[in-house]
């Protein structure tokens, strides 16, 4: 009798261990229904985390276990939770990873390059390009470079610069003929074209105008002209403005400045439309739509929204607004010239204290974040001027930059930049795959902007 007892307890124990062990393993299928996945490029990788960025350009950082994990890696990660995309380091655990082959379309286009943005249709061209430049050739696409005092064509010889911006002193006193052989001789030392930028707002900021030889009078302020003559006064300003540009040899204007001000007493007032959110949303559509096919891009400044802010030329600045009012009133004309068909925005330094009060906004990929995904801009990012006294003494800047998520550094110490790019490259602290991919999205704007075509010419 005992013994069929025993044996009775123990059938049931059996029982119970295998019916333990079914019911786990049905949990964990549950669970792994429940897992989330994303497929991304590893741009950095620290101790216990790891920086990706997913084909919408869309920046996560994960605490993850010491891994095998490299820059540069292709990942298909599983993750439980919800994202956050505005959170430097993200919530969520990772479950899995597996890495997974750098695989290219039939046209030899990366696959994770591929997001059908804004200048989609010229990415065969573009990654055709890049696949034959040197390193150096790619690092020197990522910079917007101060126009140097002296042997500037045989600089840009040397490196190959994306581009040139320009201020009022290298026009001082040129005419119209002076500055054309200037950009001339530029653009046929280049072997990629450049792009030749300029600040020309009108008002207070005035590049080109400032130089009577090259116009009569100084374009007016925004608001000048609005008051003049409303939103149709600014769009014959646009249009006379890109005709003067295109005429000497400029391919970019960072303006216009859709920061909203109507407060005299701001720092940024005299650049703006001073008007509401809703008036310079119309602004902003007004002068991006004004400026499509005449051979000059404009650009957006300076997001997420300037504000009362102080100059953040000389130090940094610290914006303590809250999320809900910057998305209410300094987002919707960046969002109204996204809809027109912006090319390029330009990020400010300051510290947004409600999205990321750890890094100015040009080093923040939460900034960057809410512009890629929530305003689904697919154009180019730009920073600000490194140099400036916001940012000019954190440590490895430029760098810090690019894994936030611009395409385009303005600096005016270009070797500093370069440099701190190939040392960054060379301890693998971020791998060639990030500069490929950031020089084929410049080359691919160049081509949208018809400059590479001008090779063949």
């Amino acid at each position: 009798m005992k013994k069929k007892v025993a044996f009775s307890i123990s059938i049931l124990l059996i029982l119970i261990v295998i019916a333990v062990i079914g019911f786990n393993k049905m949990n964990t299928k549950q669970e792994k229904k429940d897992y989330k996945e994303m497929t991304a490029m590893v741009m950095k990788v620290e101790e216990d985390k790891i920086t990706v960025q997913d084909s919408n350009n869309i920046i996560y950082t994960f605490l993850i276990e010491e891994s095998d994990i490299n820059p540069g890696d292709i990942l298909n990660l599983k993750y439980q939770g919800k994202l956050n995309k505005n959170n430097n380091i993200q919530e969520t655990k990772v479950m899995e990873y597996e890495k997974e082959k750098k695989t290219t379309d039939q046209d030899g286009v990366p696959i994770d390059w591929q997001d059908n943005g804004l200048f989609s249709q010229f990415y065969i061209l573009a990654s055709k390009k890049v696949s034959s430049m040197t390193i150096d050739e790619k690092i020197a696409q990522l910079l917007l470079v101060r126009y140097p005092e002296n042997n500037q064509v045989e600089i840009l010889k040397d490196y190959q610069f994306g581009g040139y911006i320009f201020f009022a002193k290298d026009f001082k006193d040129k005419t119209k003929e002076e500055v054309q052989q200037m950009l001339k001789d530029l653009q046929n030392t280049a072997t990629i074209p450049i792009l030749t930028a300029v600040d020309e707002e009108g008002g207070t900021v005035v590049r080109v105008s400032s130089n009577k030889n090259l116009r009569n009078e100084r374009f007016q302020s925004p608001r000048q002209l609005y008051l003049e003559g409303g939103f149709d006064r600014i769009k014959e300003d646009t249009i006379e403005k890109s005709d003067l540009l295109k005429e000497l040899g400029l391919n970019l204007n960072l303006a216009p400045v859709v920061d909203v001000s109507t407060n005299p007493d701001d720092y940024m007032y005299e650049r703006t439309l001073g008007e509401n959110t809703e008036l310079t949303s119309t602004y902003a559509k007004t002068v991006i739509n004004a400026s499509k096919n005449l051979g000059v891009s404009y650009t957006l400044k300076h997001f997420p929204g300037y504000g009362n802010n102080e100059d953040t030329h000389t130090g940094s600045t610290v914006d303590n607004r809250t999320y809900e009012d910057i998305l209410k009133n300094d987002i919707p004309p960046f969002q109204s010239g996204i809809e027109a068909g912006a090319e390029a925005i330009l990020v400010s330094h300051n510290t947004v204290n409600s999205i990321d009060p750890d890094n100015p906004a040009s080093l923040s990929p939460g900034i960057h974040n809410l512009l890629r995904n929530e305003l689904k801009f697919t154009g180019i990012i730009i920073t600000d001027d490194l140099d400036m006294g916001a940012v000019s003494t954190i440590d490895n800047a430029t760098v810090k930059a690019l894994l936030a998520g611009n395409d385009l550094i303005i600096t005016t110490d270009y070797e500093k930049s370069f440099n701190e790019i190939k040392e960054a490259l060379n301890t693998k602290i971020i791998d060639e795959t990030l500069i490929d991919k950031l020089a084929f999205r410049i080359v691919a704007w160049k081509y949208y902007k018809g400059l590479m075509f001008e090779i063949n010419k």
